[in-house]
C-alpha cells in the first residue's frame, strides 16, 4: 500500500494490497477497497462502501454519503462498486435508503467523468459512460453499454436499457429502450444505434432484426401490445430481441417514443 501520511483513514476501514490513497484523502468505517485501487488526493469516501480492484478515483469525488432523501433515517445501507471503474473529479455516489434495492451499485468498466452525479439506489451495470455532468436521480437502473450524453438529467426510477445512446443536454423522463438512439428535452427516439451495434460486433442479421422490431414499435399505427405481439410472432427469436420486448412489456414509467 502506499498511503499519503496526510491521508485520514477510519481503522475500521480495510485497505487490500496496492491500494494507494492520495494526500488529505479521507476514509470513513466500514469502508473496504480492493487490490490495487488507486485514490487520488481529497477523496472522501464516507461510510458503508464496497470497492472492487483496480478503480481509478480522481481528486474531489465523494462516495458514500447519505442519501438525499428526505425519508431517509439514518438507516445503515452500502455503495458498492465493482472492479476496473473509473471515477472522475467531483464525481458523487451516495449510498441508498432501505427502499427498493436497499443499495447503490456500481458494476464493472464504467467510465463515470466529472461532475456526475449517481443518487441513492441507482444500479449500473457494466461498461458505461457518463460523460460530463450527468446527473443520475434515485432509483435509477442503467444496462450495460448504455452511453449518456454530458449535462443529462434522467427522472428517478427510470430505466435506461442496454447499447442505448443518448445525446448531450437531454432530460430523461421515460424509460429509453435498448440499442436505440435518444436525444432531447425532453427526450424522443432517434432510430437505433446502428454504429454503436456495429462497433460492438452485433451481427448484420441482429442488426436487421432490431431495426425491424424498431419499426414495428415505433413507427406503427399498431397499439403497443399488437407490435410487442407481432415482433414475437414475425421476428427471429433472438436474444436481443427478447431482450428490446422485454424491456419495453416490463416498462413502469413507459418508454420513450
Amino acid at each position: 500500500m502506499n498511503i499519503h501520511p496526510t491521508a485520514v483513514i477510519s481503522p475500521e476501514a480495510t485497505l487490500a494490497d496496492g491500494v494507494e490513497v492520495g494526500p488529505y484523502s479521507v476514509i470513513g468505517p466500514d469502508v473496504h477497497i480492493g487490490k490495487n485501487t488507486r485514490i487520488a488526493s481529497h477523496v472522501v469516501i464516507e461510510r458503508h462502501v464496497d470497492i472492487g480492484e483496480n478503480n481509478r478515483i480522481s481528486q474531489f469525488a465523494s462516495i458514500g454519503g447519505d442519501p438525499q432523501d428526505l425519508k431517509y433515517r439514518g438507516e445503515i445501507t452500502r455503495v458498492i462498486i465493482g472492479n476496473n471503474n473509473i471515477i472522475r473529479e467531483y464525481a458523487t455516489i451516495n449510498r441508498a435508503t432501505v427502499e427498493d434495492i436497499g443499495t447503490t451499485i456500481v458494476g464493472d468498466n464504467n467510465m463515470i467523468m466529472t461532475y456526475c452525479h449517481v443518487a441513492h439506489n441507482c444500479k449500473l451495470a457494466s461498461n458505461i459512460v457518463m460523460s460530463n455532468a450527468v446527473n443520475l436521480a434515485g432509483h435509477i437502473h442503467v444496462d450495460d453499454y448504455a452511453i449518456i450524453g454530458g449535462m443529462t438529467g434522467v427522472h428517478q426510477f427510470t430505466r435506461i436499457g442496454a447499447h442505448c445512446i443518448i445525446g448531450g443536454a437531454s432530460a430523461v423522463n421515460k424509460d429509453i429502450p435498448p440499442y436505440v438512439t435518444a436525444s432531447g428535452n425532453f427526450t424522443k427516439l432517434y432510430g437505433l444505434n446502428q454504429i454503436g451495434l456495429r462497433r460492438r460486433g452485433f451481427s448484420e442479421e441482429t442488426i436487421e432484426a432490431l431495426k425491424k422490431a424498431y419499426q414495428i414499435v415505433f413507427r406503427s399505427s399498431l397499439l403497443l401490445s399488437v407490435a410487442l405481439k407481432r415482433i414475437e410472432e414475425e421476428l427471429p427469436d433472438l436474444p436481443e430481441i427478447r431482450t428490446f420486448v422485454d424491456f419495453i412489456r416490463k416498462s413502469e414509467r413507459g418508454v420513450c417514443r
